[in-house]
């Protein structure tokens, strides 16, 4: 009985003390936002149908940062392996909206993988999404209208 009980411990032990590398951190950056003013909002959505998401209430994860030098970053920390989709709000009067004027968004905008946004190219999880296997940094564009 007592080998049993000194390898319970033992495993209960080092399932503590083994780092878990099983979980990814997604870094995501934003560059050439067009001033310092409001926090940029970092949304990541994991299902299909998630976006878009104008009222931001699909989402996976979210969090906010400061802006400095026209650029911001955000660490999403220990996702499970997965396939993901990114969204930013360049949020100038940090009021967790996308402020609209005639239909389109007055503060920037913007989705992993796209370059533009239109009608002809209108984000989707399918298309904004990214398979994580391992840590990742990348960049997503922000547009303005």
């Amino acid at each position: 009985m007592k080998p049993f009980i000194l390898s319970v411990a033992a495993i209960f032990f080092l399932s503590f003390t083994i780092p878990n590398t099983s979980t990814i951190d997604l870094t995501v950056e934003v560059h050439q936002l067009r001033n310092n003013q409001g926090v940029v909002q970092f949304t990541l959505y994991n299902k299909e149908g998630s976006i878009p998401d104008e009222n931001f209430k699909n989402y996976y994860k979210i969090g906010k940062t400061t802006i400095k030098g026209n650029a911001a970053q955000f660490v999403f920390k220990n996702l499970p392996k997965g396939v993901y989709a990114v969204n930013i709000l360049h949020d100038e009067n940090e009021n967790g909206k996308i402020d609209k004027g005639f239909m389109l968004p007055e503060e920037g905008i913007g989705f992993s993988n796209y370059t533009k946004i239109g009608l002809g190219n209108k984000p989707n999880f399918s298309k904004a999404s990214i398979e994580l296997t391992a840590d990742k940094k990348m960049a997503v564009k922000v547009i303005y209208f």
